[in-house]
């Protein structure tokens, strides 16, 4: 399995794979497999607002929507740090152009939920383990009881892909989770055996 993920993974690089994967047209730098567990997620717990931050061309914005759609509830925020005009238009996606942690961007975010709204995030911005464990300690926090919260990309780092990426999202769980018991790894989702998020798919305690 292992040795499949990787050529999976590394197949990307001669324009191969995730990174030549579409939802509706749009560019989707997913696993489907990974998607499938998202949609599974929404139809289960139906969170009021998603929120994601990397949005890259809005593939995965437009796919976690449509799933939205399909459910009757929901609203996706998407952040990432550079605006491409190709983006799709959705009436329930909001996007939003900064970095994921900055106290203007965050803050944003913030006046977008509810007091009683059910919030779901999925981390997909800067990969570097500081970035993440900031991520994780900002917006775990918005994640309500009962919903997701996703770091993407834990496989770097040579878990098991790219073995010199340094510290990553992996890293950056561990520790947030040596401080944190309110949230769990649930490796329920990772039925499907390849996902680009081992370890990475934290439930928040009730």
């Amino acid at each position: 399995m292992r040795e499949f993920h990787k050529l999976y993974y590394n197949s990307a690089f001669t324009n191969g794979t995730f990174q030549n994967t579409y939802w509706l047209g749009i560019p989707a730098f997913k696993c489907p497999l990974d998607l499938w567990i998202y949609q599974e997620i929404i139809v289960d717990l139906k969170p009021d607002v998603i929120i994601e931050a990397g949005t890259a061309y809005g593939g995965s914005a437009l796919f976690l929507a449509s799933i939205c759609d399909l459910v009757e509830k929901g609203e996706v925020i998407t952040i990432d740090i550079e605006e491409v005009d190709e983006r799709p238009n959705h009436n329930r996606i909001k996007y939003l152009t900064g970095s994921s942690v900055s106290i203007d961007i965050v803050d944003r975010v913030k006046s977008y939920i509810g007091e009683e709204e059910e919030v779901m995030v999925i981390l997909d911005s800067d990969h570097s383990k500081d970035h993440v464990l900031e991520e994780l300690r900002v917006y775990g926090n918005l994640v309500t009881e009962g919903q997701y919260l996703v770091v993407e990309d834990t496989n770097l780092n040579g878990n098991p892909v790219c073995p010199d990426n340094g510290p990553g999202p992996m890293e950056a769980v561990k520790e947030f989770l040596e401080n944190n018991d309110r949230f769990q790894i649930d490796e329920s989702k990772e039925k499907f055996y390849l996902t680009f998020s081992p370890r990475g798919y934290l439930r928040k305690s009730r």
